[in-house]
Formats: C-alpha cells, sequence, structure tokens
C-alpha cells in the first residue's frame, strides 16, 4: 500500500507518519522510486502500536523508540526480549534505601516470592522494575500504618499469577517473535487499564451484594 492508504487504514495523517518514520519509529516502506514507497500490514500493525503508546499511554516519543528497538532486537531470547520492551516503559524511581518502611517492605516481598516458589522472579529482583513498583507499593502502605498481611498478599499474588498465564498465553498466538513483544508491549498499554476497570467494577458488584444500595 502507498502512504495515502496506510494513512486512510490506521486513521493517522500522512504528516504524522512522516514524522513517525524520521523518529525511527516506523521502519521504511520498500522504495518504488525516488518519491514513493511502498508499506505492508506489518507497517499498519506497528502505527497502531506506536499511536497507542503515544495516545493510550501518554509515553514520549524517545521512549516509545527504546521499547520498539527492544522489541525488533532479534539477539535476545523471548524471556528476555519481552522483558526488555517492558521494562523500557515508565516505572517508578529507586526506593530511598535508608528508609527503614523501604527495608521491611523488601524483606516482606521476597519473603513472598520465596513462599510463592517464584525462583525466576527472585533472580530479577535486583533489575526487574515490577519488583521495585511492589517493595515500594508495600513501604506505603506500611508508612500509612497499613498492613495487608502475607495471606492477603500471597493471595492476590497467586490471582495474577493465572492473570500472567492468560496473558501469555494470548501473547503465544501471535506468529512472529516481533509481534509477540508487540502484543506484551500492548498488554501492559491497554490491558492494565482494562483490568483495573474490571477491578472496579467487581468492586462494586460486590459491595452491592454484601450491603445494598442502602
Amino acid at each position: 500500500m502507498r502512504l495515502a492508504e496506510l494513512s486512510a487504514r490506521s486513521g493517522v495523517s500522512t504528516a504524522t507518519i512522516k514524522y513517525y518514520l524520521r523518529e525511527g519509529l516506523l521502519p521504511p516502506g520498500r522504495q518504488v522510486n525516488t518519491t514513493t514507497a511502498e508499506y505492508d500490514e506489518g507497517h499498519l500493525r506497528r502505527l497502531r502500536l506506536v499511536r497507542a503508546m503515544i495516545q493510550v499511554g501518554g509515553l514520549p516519543v524517545a521512549t516509545v523508540r527504546e521499547v520498539l528497538r527492544n522489541v525488533d532486537d532479534e539477539s535476545l531470547g523471548r524471556t528476555i526480549r519481552l522483558g526488555a520492551a517492558l521494562w523500557a516503559l515508565p516505572q517508578v524511581p529507586e526506593p530511598d534505601e535508608d528508609d527503614e518502611f523501604v527495608r521491611a517492605a523488601r524483606q516482606e516481598a521476597d519473603r513472598l516470592l520465596e513462599r510463592l516458589g517464584w525462583s525466576n522472579a527472585r533472580l530479577l529482583t535486583t533489575i526487574s522494575p515490577a519488583y521495585r513498583s511492589l517493595v515500594v507499593a508495600v513501604a506505603a502502605f506500611r508508612r500509612l500504618g497499613y498492613d495487608w498481611g502475607s495471606e492477603l498478599l500471597v493471595s492476590y499474588a497467586e490471582l495474577m499469577h493465572e492473570t500472567a498465564k492468560l496473558d501469555l498465553d494470548f501473547v503465544e498466538t501471535r506468529p512472529s517473535e516481533a509481534e509477540k513483544a508487540e502484543t506484551a508491549v500492548l498488554g501492559a498499554v491497554l490491558t492494565e487499564p482494562m483490568l483495573q476497570a474490571l477491578r472496579r467494577l467487581a468492586q462494586e458488584e460486590e459491595s452491592a451484594r454484601r450491603y445494598g444500595f442502602e
């Protein structure tokens, strides 16, 4: 397809597509002549991913470029490729290790992973943004005087493990490694808000069942 058709099918203006091409967010099309290039379904899929990251995820162009660099790195194994793409997304800052609540939260997170038998996750604790986010969240709860307790954290973690299986089952339906990584990134940008919405709807439903509307 030519640029005009790519624009029509994606709903993205030709000027914006040209900008994404200049910024390296889209691979170049196949050059037909000095002024014309052709694009394929891969360009359309990538363009939709870029728009989702920028418009829905609110990511800056530089971050999108870094995420896509990892998505396209064929030298990486699947686990590292997926992780590298997701880790390039915006994350919480490093917690203050001098903070007593952070130290306690890190110990709690480590005990949780050990109890769950998540040995692979334990190996990634020094670099995983998800582990850092867990520590920061648990520390914030402790600082405010709340303690959910290990049993509740285990229950939540087990539910999330089932969610992760569903996530990867869907990722594995994609035909190529690049598409698998793209789908994982799209899931991080779009699925997390959807899951949050479903959780809140479930809370509203359960609250009404337990307490009614009075």
